[in-house]
């Protein structure tokens, strides 16, 4: 797959097979959507594109919304869209100017002269252009004029997507990782660097890496324990123009990760750590990517440091034996 991080750095094809989205989550329901285009790009004898946006067009269109929360960070998008089989992926600023275009304006721009569009494939419910006024019968009518085709996914499929984003960010709020998991398709991840702690974990025996997540956005899934795989890298993976190639991790662990406040220990802050099982190397300012695999239990606050002690290694039991399920 091959990353633009700007409309002007792509120069249009001969044969575009394009869509276009936010794209969060890259879960079934749009996994759907994915192969729809992947495979139509082959039959047509073209190239799929897609056209994505960062920052996220809501942060734009309405900066006070302090509601956004991402499924997935850009990283972690573009590695999933890798995975899809795209050939072109777009990563492109999202700006007042661009969302002021009109919907002739916007096909004609950026479908018909930045991409060079033969075929798109979009939901009935899309809409483009200013007030978001567009939609898939601006594109119906202008695809006569400017020489494209209209493939317009069906409403199944589009309730599918819509299903599959809600039930993901439902299940993650409630801890439910097996559902979000589902919908998913993959292992939810949260991607941050490790960070300097307080040392608690370390006295009690259960020596913890800190995350910083990357993405001020994230969603974050309810506090409590979980059952994760890590991945560990030497450094923040970036998303650069050009061919895009997949970080291999240099070193990889099971572990336990607790999302929470601390209260046993007056905590006010939320944490993320993660206890890596049977993992002795130093982390701090390595990158590592959480794969939650399991619910364990929600925080809670102990009497004292000894129960709460008690209770990790419990934890740790209990995570030991799912992994060797």
């Amino acid at each position: 797959m091959k990353i633009y991080r700007n409309l002007d750095e792509f120069a249009p094809l001969e044969n575009a097979i394009v869509t276009i989205g936010t794209f969060d989550g890259v879960h079934i329901g749009h996994q759907k959507i994915l192969k729809k285009l992947v495979n139509c790009a082959k039959e047509l004898g073209g190239e799929s594109v897609l056209l994505t946006f960062f920052p996220h067009p809501r942060l734009i269109i309405n900066p006070d919304d302090e509601g956004l929360r991402l499924i997935n960070d850009i990283e972690e998008k573009t590695h999933q869209l890798a995975l899809a089989g795209i050939d072109h992926l777009i990563i492109t600023p999202f700006t007042r100017d661009f969302s002021n275009q009109s919907a002739e304006e916007y096909i004609r721009n950026v479908l018909v002269n930045k991409l060079g569009t033969k075929s798109i494939i979009l939901g009935y419910d899309h809409h483009f252009g200013k007030d978001r006024k567009g939609s898939i019968k601006d594109l119906i009518h202008f695809s006569t004029i400017f020489d494209f085709q209209v493939q317009e996914i069906p409403k199944q499929d589009i309730d599918d997507v819509a299903v599959s984003s809600t039930r993901v960010r439902e299940s993650l709020i409630k801890g439910d990782i097996l559902t979000a998991n589902k919908y998913l398709g993959y292992p939810f991840e949260l991607t941050g660097t490790v960070i300097r702690g307080d040392q608690i974990g370390r006295q009690i025996g259960f020596p913890t890496a800190n995350i910083h997540v990357h993405e001020t956005h994230k969603l974050i899934p309810a506090y409590g324990i979980y059952a994760v795989e890590v991945e560990v890298y030497p450094s923040v993976p970036s998303i650069e123009s050009g061919i895009y190639h997949a970080l291999k991790p240099e070193n990889t662990a099971q572990g336990m990760c607790y999302i929470g406040t601390r209260p046993t220990v007056d905590g006010m802050n939320r944490k993320i750590e993660v206890n890596l099982l049977d993992f002795k190397e130093d982390l701090y300012t390595k990158t590592i990517r959480v794969k939650f695999m399991q619910f364990m239990r929600h925080d809670e606050r102990f009497d004292s440091l000894e129960e709460m002690q008690q209770q990790i290694k419990v934890d740790e039991e209990g995570i030991r034996a799912y992994f060797k399920k």
